[in-house]
């Protein structure tokens, strides 16, 4: 949620309400300050705070720095918002996150469960697009990264891979990665996620 993706009653949408909750919940779990906190992730210590009381949704870039520290992968977190782990989930009810600044959206396609070590998750990038992380959320994290539609650019361990419609790349996450709309049309694809 950005700031101007409250509803016109100004409240937060729900699932950026309970993701702030959340947030707000692991950083205590951890003992640790608004400035630790900032200093472990290299977000900034206004950002969290506004992030915790749901004034603003956290860009997929901090989110992932956020989860590096606390050591979960994006879904996790954002399944632990959702409630209850289902086996199965209709297309209609998988969440969807959006950072609307960076151009990507991103839906958790699998059900959502702690104790399993795979997912996948559908990205879809815009025109121009362009997401860097600096750190995988878990070091050694294996992903597999199929293009559904368009053209895509990942770039792992300083070399970028070209990826056109239905091809597919392997790789083990150890360090910074970007995905790139490497098209003039919107870049969708699938990222199958498994834990070392």
């Amino acid at each position: 949620m950005r700031d101007d993706d409250r509803g016109d009653d100004g409240a937060p949408d729900p699932v950026d309400a309970r993701l702030a909750a959340r947030l707000a919940e692991l950083r205590a779990e951890h003992g640790w300050s608004l400035g630790e906190l900032a200093e472990r992730s290299g977000v900034s210590r206004s950002t969290l705070s506004r992030a915790e009381r749901a004034e603003t949704s956290p860009t997929a870039a901090q989110l992932n720095r956020l989860c590096a520290v606390y050591g979960r992968t994006m879904s996790r977190l954002l399944g632990e918002v959702e409630g209850e782990p289902a086996l199965l989930v209709r297309a209609a009810e998988q969440p969807r996150w959006e950072d609307r600044t960076a151009g990507f959206v991103r839906r958790s396609v699998s059900p959502p469960h702690a104790a399993l070590r795979g997912e996948l998750v559908e990205g879809r990038l815009a025109p121009g697009a362009d997401i860097a992380y600096d750190r995988p959320p878990v070091p050694g994290l294996e992903q597999h990264v199929w293009v559904l539609g368009g053209a895509l650019e990942v770039t792992a361990q300083d070399v970028a891979h070209h990826l056109g419609t239905g091809d597919c790349l392997r790789m083990r996450v150890w360090g910074p990665t970007r995905f790139r709309c490497a098209g003039p049309e919107e870049t969708r694809y699938v990222l199958a996620v498994v834990l070392p």
